[in-house]
Parts: structure tokens; sequence; C-alpha cells
């Protein structure tokens, strides 16, 4: 997990007029999704969470 992300949850959020969604570290206090990645798919999600070395939530 990069350091400036430590304390933050992982979020997936879906773009209102695309229906695109990202995930990412996402920070209450800025609102802001750090990392961001497009989603294609369940199995994107869990690559995203191996490559930080975060355990797989569901």
């Amino acid at each position: 997990m990069p350091k400036d992300c430590e304390g933050l949850k992982i979020k997936v959020m879906s773009s209102t007029c695309t229906g695109e969604r990202t995930i990412g570290f996402y920070d209450t206090k800025t609102r802001e999704l750090k990392y961001s990645e497009l989603v294609r798919s369940d199995r994107d999600i869990k690559a995203f969470y191996e490559k930080y070395g975060v355990p797989f939530e569901k």
C-alpha cells in the first residue's frame, strides 16, 4: 500500500453519466480517489487488492 494511502479505504466508484467504474484509495477528507484504475470486471477489483497487498474483501 502506498505510504500516502495508509488508513484510507479502497472504494469502487461509478460515473453517473457513463456508468464507468473506477477503483482506488478513497480519502474522505478531500473526497479524492487516489491511485485510481478503470474497472471492467470483478477480476480487476481483485487484482487491485493484490497489487497493493491488501486482503480482498467482497
